[in-house]
């Protein structure tokens, strides 16, 4: 069997992140699988780069220039939205004839066009499309928020400037329900949570939406002495480390403002002198030096090696994200036996045990937030904790039973087709 995964980047994003372990995962298991980028980062010979990268970035830049202009010229929220009306020709390519399953993980930002993804479509090739944020179920936006409109058909978007009945979003749901007509997509949610989304949206009436999660690398992410990876990092050799790691520090989805607001707290006042937060991720520098703890910025960081290392230092990683659906870094923590705190939103609940394995707060609730970090740091909680995270990475995402669920997926797709 010879899969297609095809992806925007190789390395950035959890998406890509996502999409190249399974990549490498299904080779492992007898599946001939390559990952067709747009943004390749490595010398990986099982991952193909697009060719005429010129017309790809012509095609970024016009969708990003249509939206701006059907926004009213504003850059506010550009970069919520996509419209896919441009993208590469994959159907032409050698690795698209050669594949049996074409497997499209997130695709935007001038990747893939709805007038391609028909095309694909109507190739006969059997479709799954693994859903990393609800943009395949909804008309333009990535998260739908609060708004429920994809379940008939999107219009007054509240993530436009200009909302309206037959806005972006209204012609872009009618355009994907053309397209996806054309041919049959499997959708599979990388949590229960967005599954259960996709499943309410009339984009995927017909289809079949399934879940299975993402996986890791057990031989990296596991569990190992912190006072080892402590000293190869160069961090305290003492005290209480807090982790917080994300692509870009300032992008308010990740929640930063809420874990200051949870550190400046009163009910943190008795780790003052023993606890200190570690920072990573783009822009670090936004994390000022006026928090009752000490700030350790690392910047951002592309080995998995390393990532690995500073969650088996920590004592304990934080997301506060506020939209999310796996995150692979809840993921990787718990995995190296790090107890995680997190908002009840997205898959986050999916992952950590309340009081279990970590701590989930109440959505957007700092003070919560602050509580549970305190819950994790007692000595009473934290080694139980820790063990109790590292058993359910285990048991939940390990490589073996997300590869053979998806091997199970192709084959079906494929019988349906013959």
């Amino acid at each position: 069997m010879r899969v297609l995964l095809i992806n925007t980047s190789e390395c950035a994003g959890g998406a890509a992140i996502a999409a190249r372990r399974l990549t490498d995962a299904l080779n492992r298991h007898g599946v001939k699988a390559r990952l067709l980028v747009r943004d390749k980062q490595t010398s990986a010979v099982t991952t193909a780069r697009l060719p005429r990268q010129w017309l790809l970035r012509l095609a970024f830049l016009w969708e990003r220039l249509c939206i701006f202009v059907a926004n009213g010229f504003t850059r506010k929220g550009l970069w919520d939205v996509d419209i896919a009306n441009a993208g590469a020709d994959i159907v032409s390519l050698p690795e698209f004839r050669e594949a049996d399953v074409i497997h499209l993980h997130w695709v935007n930002q001038g990747l893939l066009s709805l007038s391609q993804l028909g095309r694909i479509l109507e190739s006969g090739k059997p479709v799954v499309w693994t859903m990393h944020d609800m943009w395949p179920v909804t008309g333009v936006c990535h998260h739908a928020r609060s708004c429920t409109a994809f379940h008939s058909h999107c219009s007054r978007c509240p993530q436009l400037q200009r909302p309206s009945a037959h806005d972006l979003s209204h012609c872009i749901f009618s355009r994907k329900l053309k397209q996806y007509a054309r041919g049959r997509i499997a959708f599979v949610g990388c949590s229960q949570w967005i599954t259960a989304q996709a499943r309410l949206s009339a984009l995927t009436a017909g289809c079949q939406v399934l879940s299975i999660p993402n996986t890791f690398d057990a031989d990296l992410f596991c569990p190992a002495p912190s006072a080892a990876a402590r000293q190869r990092l160069g961090l305290p050799a003492t005290g209480r480390l807090l982790l917080f790691a994300c692509q870009k520090v300032t992008n308010p989805r990740k929640g930063l403002a809420y874990l200051l607001d949870a550190l400046a707290s009163p009910v943190l006042n008795r780790w003052q002198g023993l606890l200190t937060l570690v920072v990573v991720g783009q822009m670090t520098d936004a994390v000022g030096s006026n928090l009752p703890f000490p700030v350790i910025r690392k910047g951002y960081i592309s080995s998995e090696a390393e990532m690995a290392a500073l969650y088996q230092a920590v004592d304990l990683f934080v997301t506060p994200t506020l939209e999310d659906n796996l995150p692979n870094t809840l993921m990787e923590a718990m995995a190296t036996g790090t107890p995680c705190v997190g908002f009840d939103v997205g898959g986050v609940p999916e992952m950590i045990v309340h009081r279990q394995t970590g701590y989930v707060a109440r959505f957007c609730d700092a003070l919560d937030l602050a509580a549970g970090i305190d819950y994790v740091l007692d000595g009473a909680n934290h080694d139980r904790l820790s063990a109790a995270a590292a058993e359910r990475a285990a048991a939940r995402w390990n490589v073996d039973i997300v590869v053979r669920q998806y091997i199970g997926l192709y084959e079906r797709t494929l019988k349906i087709e013959d």
